[in-house]
């Protein structure tokens, strides 16, 4: 009677147990994966938070010679002269109109290529499309723009084929009106199967008694996709969509710098570009250049929360709170 009396109030204990308590429970009863962590979280302190103390040139007047921590305190001054710098608010207006047909455009492509991967009913023929997919993510972007280069440069392989058959080339590199067109395509080319992986993993989690059900009721395969698969992956979907939403103001320095040349260099600055431009092509001023990165980081998170707010005000799966 007593044990059973003492069993009971242990587990109301750790029931009502909160914060440090039962963190100090959980780290008793699973301490070996908590251990598996720590290399994670050294990582993180060291090059994740730990730079973070940086972001106090935003408010400093950067000397050199007495470094971060020394440098004398302006207040929002380096704010105040970003704000005022016409660049900024047109590189701001590029990078958000870029990274919203993003957003439209390249978003669904690996739900498409994971819906697509999955229907194939050849087991061999299924995993060759997969890598043949997946292999241009392990390409950097300086390979994918010389790969760019020598097909549609002015004396490249597609323009060398038009001049064969008696068509004017065309100026794909040098033209301002494909540069966006193309950050996309080579965006998908590039992205679209490895990032699949994580739809198709949300698919083989999927019953295969709900397919079975919708068979025998007659459903086409078109009808199963629509209703089994993409309600089943819609968590994961609503979750990558708001982490995307969280990155509409950081448009891929890696890609725009290698794909952008003189002649498109006025829809090519979107922010990242400017933050680069301004950093280590014009003169220097960390404090200012600190400042526009501090301020994107902060529309970016206020984005994060607003979708995340708005996914679990539609009935959706939310990031936190």
């Amino acid at each position: 009677m007593l044990t059973s009396q003492a069993k009971e109030k242990k587990t109301v204990t750790a029931a009502q147990a909160t914060g440090l308590q039962k963190l100090t429970i959980n780290f008793k009863k699973y301490w070996q994966i908590y251990i598996l962590l720590i290399p994670a979280l050294v990582w993180y302190i060291l090059f994740a938070y730990y730079p973070m103390a940086g972001l106090q040139l935003a408010f400093k007047t950067y000397k050199a010679k007495i470094g971060i921590w020394g440098s004398p305190w302006c207040g929002f001054q380096n704010f105040e002269a970003v704000f005022r710098d016409t660049y900024f608010w047109r590189s701001v207006g590029r990078t958000l109109l870029i990274n919203v047909g993003r957003l439209i455009i390249n978003f669904p492509a690996p739900i498409l290529v994971a819906l697509m991967l999955n229907e194939l009913r050849v087991g061999r023929y299924k995993k060759v499309m997969q890598t043949v997919f997946t292999f241009p993510h392990f390409l950097s972007w300086v390979i994918v723009a010389s790969i760019m280069t020598n097909l549609l440069s002015i004396d490249g392989l597609v323009n060398s084929a038009l001049a064969a058959a008696g068509i004017p080339t065309i100026n794909f590199l040098g033209s301002e009106k494909m540069f966006q067109p193309m950050l996309y395509i080579t965006d998908i080319w590039k992205s679209a199967g490895y990032s699949s992986i994580i739809y198709l993993s949300a698919i083989s989690g999927i019953d295969q008694d709900q397919y079975e059900a919708a068979e025998i009721d007659g459903a086409t395969r078109w009808q199963r996709i629509w209703s089994v698969t993409l309600p089943n992956i819609l968590p994961t979907i609503s979750v990558l969509f708001i982490m995307t939403t969280g990155g509409l103001m950081t448009a891929g320095f890696d890609q725009i710098f290698n794909l952008s040349n003189a002649a498109t260099k006025n829809v090519a600055e979107v922010l990242d570009m400017y933050i680069y431009r301004i950093t280590f092509t014009a003169s220097t001023d960390f404090g200012f250049s600190t400042a526009v990165s501090l301020f994107r980081s902060i529309i970016n998170m206020t984005l994060l929360v607003i979708a995340n707010k708005g996914s679990k005000m539609m009935g959706g799966t939310g990031l936190f709170g």
